[in-house]
């Protein structure tokens, strides 16, 4: 699958703005699955000094500082992505047959293993993912059992995440505490993961926050629109032998082709798309416009091993986003 994704993010001011420091996170990662192909980044007002570099999570961030005063500030990310689905099949069954019970995860974990010690930063709280409280713990411990498949008991998890919780758009945002999520049972894609996380760190499993776009498709008869879509979040749980694994509890799937991995973090603060300090005075209005758009692909070699052909063609598949 190959992807075109355009992302622009613009703030309007009440008043000049005469001095600003911004982040910039819009070019999507390269994975084992994922092959960046081409990013280019718009800038207005022109940035009087930029640079870029890769963060401890490893994801792009693109530094701006502007001394130009201005109204209003965009950011625009254009990219084109590859997925090889074939891959990603492959990665799952290695996942399924190494998978390890939860009992022997959290011993596992208990010792040192070097091939562990990078995902157990995210055994922690993060700013905004506290630990759950112990309702939260039961709710996750009804699927993981001592003497449970990891994998299985992550994927009926997310199952029940779907199941029990309701997409509202509007109840929360990303400083809504977990606690109050839970309580409420509704919110929206991010709040599904950021409770999923807290609830596994809280039982002593490493999970971290997913960011990046899902392709949605419009209703049989009608056209897309540009602008349509949106940013999207998910979670990955790490398992002793197998490595991490992604689930998506808003669409109860296991992201395959339909998922563009932008960045990932402890939370939505380490890979929020735009982040910045500014001078000005009054307030600000955001607004953010998403498109992405599938190419139908011709494979003429092997997943990332040397020829495709490509033509920008909109193909019709089951919309599977809330």
């Amino acid at each position: 699958m190959i992807y075109n994704i355009y992302h622009k993010t613009e703030f309007k001011y009440a008043s000049d703005v005469t001095f600003s420091h911004n982040l910039a996170r819009l070019k999507p990662k390269n994975t084992s699955y994922q092959k960046l192909l081409s990013y280019s980044m718009e800038v207005a007002p022109e940035a009087y000094e930029s640079s870029e570099f890769l963060d401890m999570f490893g994801n792009a961030n693109a530094h701006m500082l502007i001394i130009k005063p201005h109204r209003s500030f965009y950011v625009i990310g254009k990219s084109k992505v590859e997925i090889s689905t074939q891959l990603i099949e492959d990665r799952l069954e290695f996942v399924k047959t190494n998978s390890v019970t939860y009992s022997e995860a959290l011993k596992r974990l208990e010792k040192f293993h070097p091939e562990d010690s990078s995902a157990k930063q995210y055994l922690f709280e993060s700013d905004l993912i506290p630990y759950g409280s112990e309702m939260m713990k039961r709710y996750a411990l009804e699927s993981f059992r001592d003497d449970r498949d990891l994998f299985e008991a992550a994927n009926e998890f997310m199952g029940r995440i779907f199941k029990d919780f309701e997409f509202v758009s509007g109840f929360s945002d990303i400083t809504t505490h977990v606690e109050t999520i839970f309580e409420a049972k509704k919110g929206v894609c991010q709040d599904f993961a950021q409770f999923a996380i807290s609830a596994l760190r809280s039982i002593g499993l490493p999970a971290k926050y997913m960011s990046g776009y899902i392709e949605t498709i419009p209703l049989d008869g009608q056209k897309k629109l540009f602008g349509t879509d949106a940013s999207h979040a998910w979670f990955a749980l790490y398992i002793p032998n197998a490595g991490w694994v992604e689930f998506d509890p808003t669409n109860n799937v296991i992201p395959k082709y339909q998922h563009i991995l932008l960045g990932s973090g402890r939370d939505y603060n380490d890979i929020s798309p735009l982040r910045g300090v500014v001078f000005s005075s009054g307030n600000s209005q955001l607004s953010v416009m998403v498109d992405v758009r599938r190419e139908e692909v011709v494979e003429d070699a092997s997943p990332f091993g040397g020829q495709s052909r490509s033509q920008t063609t909109i193909t019709q598949s089951q919309n599977q986003s809330r």
